[in-house]
């Protein structure tokens, strides 16, 4: 990948600093629709059971079944499995209940901004090999609208973290109102048909979302 695309990338660890979570603790319906998202989801979710299951049976064996039924090895074997089953039902279901809205929408814009920088690189290595003609310029003015993406794209996330960790901050807040959709629109009307032209278009669309959000977190 090109170092202008890597510079452009919001890695896991700098979305957990901007989040104040986990990403993979957010509960995304998006992510179910996604076979290997579902897949990777569904094995941490088994791990973490795993984990959690042999401290919580012990605990309801020992304080509960020994004191007044005695020793059972039926119902220890019954309890390590619907134990795991619980707790990730329980696990689920708390997440559809607490995880904010505007948090799981900015994270799939996210995936959409990251996808637009991955078709870019698919085309520079096409570029490279001399399977595709590019545009020096059409490339650019992708890139410096990723650019201004990524911007925005923090300033939301780091907007609704401080709004869902305080609740009383005033929603007049300058700086969390300021947004780079004029200069995307300028670049866009600006650009002419060409290979570059769809991820510009996607790039808009993903700021005219962000911009969507963050106009809804300052009504809070």
């Amino acid at each position: 990948m090109q170092p202008d695309l890597l510079s452009l990338e919001i890695s896991k660890g700098e979305l957990r600093r901007l989040i104040g979570l986990a990403p993979n603790d957010v509960f995304r319906p998006s992510i179910m629709k996604n076979h290997q998202k579902r897949l990777g989801f569904f094995l941490n979710e088994m791990v973490v059971a795993l984990m959690l299951t042999p401290i919580i049976v012990g605990v309801i064996y020992a304080f509960m079944i020994l004191p007044t039924i005695g020793s059972s090895i039926l119902l220890g074997i019954i309890l390590l499995i619907l134990v795991p089953i619980a707790i990730i039902v329980g696990r689920w279901t708390w997440r559809r209940l607490t995880c904010p809205k505007t948090l799981t929408i900015l994270l799939d814009e996210v995936d959409q901004y990251h996808a637009v920088i991955k078709a870019i690189d698919i085309h520079d290595q096409l570029a490279t090999s001399g399977n595709s003609e590019s545009s020096i310029s059409d490339r650019e003015k992708v890139v410096a609208a990723l650019q201004l993406i990524r911007e925005d794209l923090v300033r939301a996330l780091k907007t609704e973290r401080i709004l869902r960790d305080n609740k009383k901050l005033l929603s007049n807040n300058q700086e969390l109102v300021v947004n780079n959709l004029t200069n995307l629109q300028a670049l866009q009307l600006s650009a002419q048909a060409g290979e570059y032209a769809q991820l510009l278009n996607q790039s808009l669309q993903i700021a005219l979302d962000v911009q969507a959000e963050i106009r809804k977190l300052q009504k809070v």
